[in-house]
């Protein structure tokens, strides 16, 4: 008897082992050819996997019938009345139906289940020749020879298909324990051998697929929340230069704590673009209304890193002091809740440091040679004051917005 323990997932409802490989093909009898090579490999080469298991096992007694054609064609046997004869007799068949009373039944035949207990059994069974008309034993047609093969033949995607599931020892990834099922296949399994996956197996090829698109809509719809704020391209191209700093510093704390890149941490780095950006809002922000006031470009991004260093360091204390309960948390789902609390404090924090260097410099090159935000309203207002009807004017605008 062996016994593995399986943790429940937080994503999941079942209780299935982390790794589950699929491998098809068109037969079974080559399938089990090739798991038998995956898994003489694993067990040499690999501790990693830990109550490695399948779900084809050759566990079930059954009996495989052979005719003898040539024999069964010199004594004019056809081989279909052979099949029909074990059809009906061993199993059953419906030959018509018939109608009493209105209802209309089946005609089932079939034969003595009693009969039918040992291979030895068949002896009893005859069929006629249609040369001499005579009844011919069946064993004189056939041989029995016993195997044993799994009591369920599974498919995956219309595809018959065996599954190798695993759990894996600590500090072996699941994506480094696909990664080295995949090279097995490439090396030890011809190329028409069908790959594919199940469970927490199909949800890491998954996301580690549609993660980057994720990351790429996160980012433009921040920017293009922040263009519609500000009314312009530039100040949110300044914001989002933050974002790369918050996402190595997420990716360095994963390396520092020892952890992987997983869902959990991929949630962990989407998070990351709306925390990171809020220190550069600060800054962009307040350096806009002080130019808006008149004040030197030079003079007005120093007031607003200067006045806005004390906020920006409260929200970060702030945030990196939410994440701690998740970094220390312990119990059931732990390494769950751990994963996302490093990638969050370790990208805020980096990205903290940083953006009192980065976000002034990009705001001096990239919006340094144009003019304050609210510089053409001001030009508009001054434009209307020359005017001698300006009451006129500036009621007809206000009304039509």
């Amino acid at each position: 008897v062996f016994a593995f323990p399986v943790m429940r997932q937080g994503f999941r409802s079942s209780a299935d082992k982390p790794l589950q490989y699929v491998i098809g093909g068109g037969e079974y009898d080559q399938l089990r050819v090739w798991r038998d090579v995956l898994l003489e490999a694993i067990n040499e080469d690999n501790p990693g996997f830990v109550g490695l298991d399948w779900d084809y096992k050759e566990t079930q007694p059954q009996l495989r019938v052979r005719i003898d054609y040539n024999r069964a064609a010199d004594l004019g046997v056809p081989i279909v009345d052979i099949g029909r004869t074990l059809e009906t007799l061993l199993g059953s068949r419906r030959v018509t139906t018939y109608l009493d009373e209105g209802e209309e039944y089946e005609v089932i035949l079939e034969g003595e289940r009693a009969e039918q207990r040992t291979p030895a059994d068949m002896e009893n069974i005859y069929v006629r020749s249609t040369t001499t008309r005579q009844l011919i034993p069946l064993s004189n047609l056939v041989s029995v020879e016993e195997f044993a093969d799994s009591n369920t033949l599974n498919r995956y995607n219309r595809v018959r298909a065996i599954t190798l599931e695993a759990n894996l020892a600590p500090g072996f990834a699941l994506q480094e324990a696909v990664a080295y099922m995949d090279s097995l296949v490439r090396e030890k399994l011809p190329e028409k051998v069908v790959v594919d996956y199940k469970g927490q197996t199909l949800d890491l090829q998954e996301s580690s697929s549609s993660v980057l698109f994720v990351m790429l809509l996160g980012l433009a719809i921040v920017f293009l929340a922040l263009a519609a704020q500000f009314e312009s391209f530039r100040h949110p191209l300044i914001i989002m230069l933050t974002v790369p700093m918050a996402i190595t510093g997420g990716l360095l704390g994963l390396w520092l704590a020892g952890m992987t890149i997983n869902i959990y941490s991929q949630i962990g780095m989407i998070m990351l673009i709306g925390l990171a950006a809020k220190n550069g809002i600060l800054i962009v922000e307040f350096a806009n209304q002080l130019r808006d006031e008149g004040i030197e470009f030079t003079e007005a991004l120093l007031s607003a890193c200067e006045t806005r260093l004390r906020p920006i360091v409260m929200t970060t204390i702030t945030t990196a002091a939410g994440t701690m309960p998740l970094i220390f948390a312990s119990g059931a789902g732990a390494e769950t809740r751990q994963v996302i609390g490093v990638v969050v404090f370790s990208g805020v924090t980096l990205a903290t440091l940083f953006t009192l260097f980065i976000v002034p410099v990009a705001y001096r090159l990239i919006a340094g040679r144009g003019v304050s935000p609210l510089a053409n309203s001001h030009r508009l207002d001054e434009a209307l004051e020359a005017i001698p009807d300006a009451d006129h004017i500036e009621t007809t605008r206000t009304a039509n917005g």
